[in-house]
């Protein structure tokens, strides 16, 4: 069947590990007619998580796309992971979807990932209902699950439903909307309408007219007919409804239980029938800061979303097409690197299911292969659109790092190429190597991510990457002020070489006085490219040492810099004065010179009182009150600063500032202390001299070449 983007919802499910989504994605396939049976969690056979690492560990790792046909509308569907190790993906589905469905778990309510979602679903302004799953459990609380969700996102939150009766077991839902209720007979089946018990009836009827208002609110003709009518027709309801989501005036609940397909196929006409088609959202603000309206008489554009390398198929490329039509045989340009890109296959998926069909317009989603420079977050344009470029996803700051270390020399090129693809299908994994650490890092957002990484190679490339504890990127740098004079001499056949320095070196400080003792000819302030400066100062007095020699001798100062005399680390903050010295009318050279400047400045630094800094890194976690105590204890048994506490809505907000030396499996650890009910975030907030104490336990340790 094809259909024009009116007839097109994109939804994105998104929800806390365990909450239910792929459940109610099988639930929804299921009804619709997409598939003949529900597949199982346990069992290994959903359509959305059908990689053999999703089958293993019973849980979403890679988001998944499908369709159903609800009517005349289709329907795409993004299932995506609950952890925050795998968030990437549900915020590239974020990008692409015109709603978001909140799944949340009955037994829980509203949870620290969810508090995340809420961050995305505000930046996209995504129109957002939320699910209420599992209320076939013992221990579900609708009541609670509700209040929690109006709590994180306010009083725009209506229950369109809400169960009757639940102590009886979930099988009758009231529907608030049409103002009927749904009983749902033991053995499935479609529900029957009944009329809404009187016990419930004003609680039914109030919630009602709060939506007629709703939608009252949203136009002034409906307003009109509102006050002259006293409520609103099902047309313009469904009219005004629609608006107030597409403004995130209205985030709407609905109670299923996925596990006994019970509520499913309503949350589905509603998508239908008031969630916005991508022509009711508003134009995509590009690049350049120009609008592109998704209409299908436009010029192509495509945005790529999502790729994934398979093996025996090659790269996937999931797409969404913003305008125009797409079809098979096209070719388009790369807005980001010029390349052409002829589009050979154009696929609708169920999963790992692949329907090739002809063409895809404006609004839908789809799936093409072997795309050859295309990659996450690039926009494919036709002719006639050269220029348009889709606002990239932003994706989180790397939480964790690890060093790479290849099975052999030879498999390491292998790899790092291996390592590169799934950099470019994956935004939240990153490659880099350190030429201060020597050391290939991979940053990622937690542990899980890295597994699965290393399951990803293993599996493609036959490679076992072996991860380690990486280096710390010291800083080193002095305390006070030491003079030190160095001759190099060397007198062994052939030519000679002989130099000789004097220096001083002081710590650098913006506001530190210049030396009052000694005659400054040249001054230089060098700043470092790895942070912090060095200041030069040239005081000869007298020609001991010629002026052409200035070059060489700064050259082995910063090559001592580069590899500090305490841990190998760079140096920095340091003022060095050259103050006298000798030189030879024939033997003295520049290497000669360099040899002594770098020979006196380490000895010099040496009786500095030197000192090491740390990168301190600064903390965000998320928790609830209970494990507050225990993530507090766990924090400052790493050396933590504790810098804030606050509440943020049912959760605490911890601030602290972290040695990074601390942080090494902070993710694993945080994880099992809060029972995965947790979220941090860190970055970057400067350099710390570390106490003497944990300075002299470092060199004490024999850790030198940063090895911590």
């Amino acid at each position: 069947m094809s259909y024009n983007t009116n007839n097109i919802r994109n939804a994105v499910l998104l929800g806390h590990a365990g909450s239910g989504k792929t459940s109610l994605v099988e639930t929804m396939l299921f009804e619709s007619g997409a598939t003949t049976r529900i597949g199982n969690v346990e069992e290994g056979n959903t359509v959305s998580d059908f990689h053999d690492m999703e089958k293993d560990k019973k849980h979403s790792i890679f988001s998944s796309l499908m369709h159903v046909q609800w009517g005349d509308v289709k329907i795409n569907l993004i299932d995506t992971p609950g952890f925050d190790d795998f968030i990437g993906e549900a915020i590239s589905g974020l990008k692409v979807a015109d709603t978001a469905v909140v799944v949340i778990n009955a037994k829980e309510g509203i949870e620290v990932q969810n508090e995340l979602h809420k961050d995305y679903i505000d930046e996209f302004g995504t129109p957002t209902l939320f699910v209420i799953n599992q209320l076939d459990h013992e221990k579900a609380n609708f009541d609670k699950s509700l209040q929690d969700i109006k709590t994180t996102f306010g009083d725009k939150v209506i229950e369109i439903q809400f169960p009757y009766n639940i102590d009886k077991g979930f099988h009758k839902i009231v529907d608030a909307l049409r103002m009927v209720m749904y009983t749902f007979d033991a053995n499935g089946g479609k529900p029957k309408k009944e009329s809404i018990p009187a016990d419930v009836l004003d609680r039914a009827k109030e919630l009602h007219n709060k939506l007629v208002e709703v939608a009252a609110e949203e136009e002034e003709g409906l307003m009109e007919k509102y006050f002259d009518q006293g409520t609103l027709s099902e047309e313009d309801l469904t009219k005004g409804l629609q608006l107030a989501m597409g403004k995130q005036n209205f985030f709407p609940v609905f109670c299923v239980s996925s596990k006994e397909n019970k509520g499913t196929g309503r949350v589905m006409g509603f998508i239908r029938d008031i969630c916005p088609s991508p022509l009711q959202r508003p134009a995509r603000i590009l690049q350049n800061g120009d609008t592109l309206a998704p209409k299908a008489d436009l010029p192509t554009s495509i945005f790529i979303y999502k790729t994934l390398n398979e093996a025996q198929i090659g790269e996937l490329s999931y797409f969404k097409v913003y305008s125009g039509t797409i079809k098979t045989g096209d070719t388009l340009t790369n807005q980001m690197n010029g390349e052409d890109e002829r589009i050979n296959k154009i696929f609708v998926v169920n999963g790992k299911n692949r329907e090739a069909v002809e063409e895809l317009v404006a609004g839908d989603l789809g799936v093409t292969i072997k795309l050859k420079n295309s990659h996450t977050n690039n926009t494919l344009n036709s002719q006639g659109h050269e220029g348009v470029q889709i606002r990239k996803i932003k994706f989180p700051q790397m939480k964790i790092r690890m060093a790479v270390v290849p099975p052999s020399k030879s498999d390491f090129e292998k790899l790092t190429n291996a390592l590169h693809v799934i950099q470019e299908e994956d935004p939240t994994f990153t490659l880099q190597y350190s030429p201060e650490l020597k050391q290939t890092i991979i940053h990622g957002q937690g542990q899980m991510h890295f597994d699965v990484v290393k399951q990803r190679i293993k599996s493609l490339y036959n490679i076992d990457m072996e991860l380690i504890r990486p280096k710390i990127p010291y800083r080193e740098t002095i305390s006070k002020t030491a003079e030190a004079q160095y001759r190099h001499k060397k007198q062994s056949g052939g030519a000679g070489q002989f130099a000789e320095v004097h220096l001083r070196i002081e710590p650098y400080e913006t506001d530190r006085p210049l030396p009052t003792d000694l005659n400054i000819r040249k001054e230089e302030l060098i700043e470092l490219p790895w942070g912090g400066h060095l200041h030069f100062l040239w005081c000869i007095v007298g020609g001991s040492i010629d002026t052409r020699f200035i070059g060489a001798i700064k050259k082995g100062i910063m090559a001592k810099m580069e590899e500090g005399p305490l841990t190998g680390s760079y140096c920095q903050n340091i003022r060095v004065s050259i103050f006298d010295g000798k030189m030879h009318p024939v033997d003295s050279n520049d290497i000669a010179f360099q040899l002594a400047a770098s020979a006196g400045f380490a000895e010099a630094f040496k009786n500095a009182s030197p000192k090491i800094m740390e990168p301190i890194y600064e903390l965000e976690v998320l928790c609830d009150t209970v494990a507050m105590g225990d993530v507090m204890t766990d924090l400052q048994s790493r050396r933590a600063v504790i810098t804030g506490i606050d509440s943020v809505r049912q959760y605490q907000q911890i601030k602290a500032l972290v040695p990074i030396a601390e942080m090494y499996g902070y993710s694993t650890s945080l994880r099992s202390i809060t029972q995965g009910k947790s979220k941090f975030n860190r970055h970057l907030w400067g350099y710390q001299v570390m106490t003497h104490e944990v300075q002299e336990k470092l060199l004490l340790s024999g850790i030198t070449e940063l090895k911590n």
